[in-house]
């Protein structure tokens, strides 16, 4: 090998290992720091862009768990609601009963009739109550809606424990639970039901000695003309002025059995859509588990094996910068042979 001046290949050499060992050190510096595998697109594209997608899902799913918890509660706290409205009828009933004994005289059938005029303003008021703003129960089906409450294009047949068709039909009411990252119903979703409190209390006709109407515990007239002024045939009102049933012996006792069922069939449904919210929940519990996993696979940096890396590549910097600053002192010896 000649000996020159000009050229120095060796020190080239070792000043391009040198940058090279120096940049697979700063990688493995930036992985140890930040825990990831990929700290540049560059590094894994493919790898990197599944792993943002599945990032992504991972988010979508933490938000849907928080929905599932938030239409839990809305479940609860109606069923709460419900919980009441069948004591109130449960009462309800025992002043009827009460109010049929032979040895009542019309001033006892009034003074239990007070008690059912206050329980029908409880139940006024109970339909009212919201969660977060959005109501527990549907009133009517009249009722204008802001898009959130969803009524089924099925009309549903009640019947009884025996198959009797009791009071027709009503109208079903939900909301719609999104269960699945994607928003996409078909991909998973669970119908809320908004109870039908205008049906569930309703007790049917009343004759009001011209024509019947048709009203339920809450003093509301579901079909026929609700009026304050009309009178049954004994001169008494259906309705008094504030707008409730009169006379608790305008119910029998055989209605408010149908509406106690009513009201336990309300409480079943409700228990069962929390049972499947419940279900749902820990499937996409497990899912975001298995999500978060497979991104891990791909972005988490092996701790031991990049330690092992960053120590090798440590050697490797303080070698190559020793070679290549006795590469540079090979020209020397020219200057010895000139002297």
């Amino acid at each position: 090998m000649p000996i020159v001046i000009n050229t120095n290949a060796a020190a080239t050499t070792a000043s391009f290992n040198l940058s090279k060992n120096a940049e697979a050190l700063r990688k493995s510096l930036a992985r140890l720091s930040s825990g990831n595998r990929i700290t540049q697109p560059a590094e894994d594209a493919g790898g990197l862009a599944v792993a943002y997608k599945l990032d992504s899902q991972a988010k979508r799913t933490e938000a849907v768990l928080n929905n599932h918890q938030n239409a839990l509660s809305f479940l609860q706290v109606q069923d709460g609601a419900l919980e009441t409205v069948g004591k109130i009828v449960n009462r309800m009933s025992e002043l009827r009963t009460m109010a049929a004994d032979i040895t009542k005289n019309s001033s006892d059938v009034e003074n239990y009739s007070k008690e059912f005029r206050e329980l029908q303003s409880q139940l006024n008021q109970v339909r009212l109550e919201k969660f977060n703003g959005i109501s527990l129960f549907s009133i009517t089906g009249g009722t204008t809606n802001n898009g959130t409450l969803n009524s089924s294009s099925e009309i549903y047949r009640y019947r009884d424990s025996s198959g009797v068709s009791i009071q027709g039909s009503y109208t079903a009411y939900s909301r719609i639970l999104k269960t699945h990252p994607s928003g996409i119903d078909a991909d998973g979703s669970i119908d809320l039901n908004v109870s039908n409190l205008s049906f569930i209390l309703s007790v049917g006709a009343i004759t009001d000695g011209a024509s019947a109407t048709n009203y339920n515990l809450m003093g509301l007239a579901t079909s026929g003309t609700s009026s304050a002024t009309a009178h049954s045939s004994d001169g008494r009102p259906i309705i008094n002025s504030d707008g409730f049933i009169s006379d608790i012996s305008k119910v029998s006792i055989s209605q408010f059995t149908q509406i106690i069922q009513k009201v336990a069939d309300a409480r079943a449904e409700n228990g069962a859509e929390q049972q499947r919210i419940q279900q749902s929940y820990e499937l996409h519990q497990t899912n975001l588990v298995n999500i978060e996993a497979a991104h891990g696979k791909i972005m988490d940096v092996d701790v031991a094996m990049e330690s092992t890396r960053f120590a090798r590549n440590n050697v490797l910097v303080q070698a190559s910068a020793s070679m290549t600053a006795q590469a540079n002192q090979l020209t020397q010896v020219a200057l010895t042979l000139l002297q």
